[in-house]
């Protein structure tokens, strides 16, 4: 996966959500997936194939990699969110298109299911499709027996999609020939047949785009032993500056310096004898167990909002003792609490 949305074949980008977004889901409507239940295998190393109408017999790792793959296809309305949820769902580590052809998502599903690399997929199909936006129901029908796919679709009342375009500035995608109240109705209309093959109908009018983000991450978030937040636990010298993505950072200089005991100055915290050392004083430990319970209360709330990283700092003079057994023990605290993380000395000798 990439830390970067990759877009396909972009055209008119729609609108974008301003910052009054507000958002409300009214309703969600579970459907059956008969991907999860059929699968197909092609004649070469028993890849699916989208052509093929015969079943065959899959290899061992092509049906648990059918099992594992998703593709989650996000429409709506104009002004409804999707931008927003797209980027939900590339923080939950999805490989994610905007305004993709219709023409091209069996293609694009067969590369998913074939793909080592790519299992969860999400893209953006919209209004912006014109006349080829018909083809969708029958393409989603033939996708569904390739790889488990779910509908996303967003709406919003008309008043609140009316005040985002006024917001933005932005003209509807139907063009500007015609007021933004008729183009929308033109629009519910051209997606009703869709909006009836949703498996989550999403109206936006009420919550925030933070809302709109947590809903969508518990809804689409991985059900593992691991919190859905990658945390950086890294150490640093205040002599060469903070780290300048650091969301927290805390001061460890108040711990006595294992720099003024001769054998311990060409060692690192990392170092059992030293790490012995700082740990040997009852102020280490009552800081590293508070400071770890304050982390475990606060990640939970950075979830909600959204966040995907957090960049936690501990520093000492040098970034060589102090701060890189910190940045060690409270890492391990974390991992205890089932986060994902990752430990990191800057200005620590590799």
């Amino acid at each position: 996966m990439g830390e970067q949305t990759r877009a396909a074949n972009r055209r008119s980008p729609g609108p974008r959500l301003g910052e009054a977004f507000n958002a409300t889901i009214v309703e969600m409507v579970p459907r059956s997936n008969p991907g999860r239940r059929k699968s197909h295998s092609g004649k070469r190393k028993g890849l699916a194939s989208t052509s093929g109408n015969k079943r065959g017999r899959a290899t061992r790792p092509h049906r648990r990699r059918q099992q594992s793959a998703e593709l989650v296809i996000i429409t709506g309305m104009s002004g409804s969110g999707k931008a927003s949820v797209l980027k939900a769902f590339e923080d939950l580590g999805f490989y994610c298109v905007d305004n993709l052809p219709v023409e091209l998502i069996p293609r694009f599903a067969e590369l998913a299911v074939q793909s080592a690399e790519i299992r969860r997929t999400a893209l953006v199909v919209d209004v912006r499709e014109g006349s080829q936006l018909e083809q969708l129901p029958g393409i989603l029908k033939s996708v569904r027996r390739m790889i488990p796919t779910k509908v996303v679709y967003l709406e919003a009342s008309d008043a609140v999609l009316v005040r985002r375009f006024s917001e933005t500035r932005r003209p509807h995608p139907l063009g500007t020939d015609a007021p933004v109240k008729s183009a929308l109705r033109a629009e519910r209309r051209h997606l009703g047949d869709i909006r009836s093959l949703a498996d989550f109908v999403i109206d936006t009018s009420k919550f925030n785009v933070h809302e709109l983000r947590a809903h969508i991450t518990e809804r689409f978030r991985e059900k593992s032993a691991e919190k859905g937040i990658l945390v950086s636990s890294v150490s640093f010298g205040f002599r060469h500056g903070v780290p300048e993505d650091a969301d927290l950072v805390f001061d460890v200089r108040f711990l006595p310096n294992p720099h003024f005991v001769p054998e311990f100055r060409p060692l690192t915290g990392r170092h059992p004898r030293v790490a012995k050392y700082i740990r040997s004083f009852p102020q280490t430990k009552e800081f590293i167990q508070r400071i770890s319970e304050l982390l475990v209360y606060l990640l939970p709330h950075y979830i909600n909002e959204g966040k995907s990283y957090l960049t936690i700092g501990f520093g000492c003079t040098g970034g060589q003792h102090r701060s890189v057994m910190i940045a060690e023990e409270v890492g391990k605290h974390l991992r205890q609490a089932g986060y994902r993380v990752k430990v990191v000395h800057r200005d620590s000798p590799k």
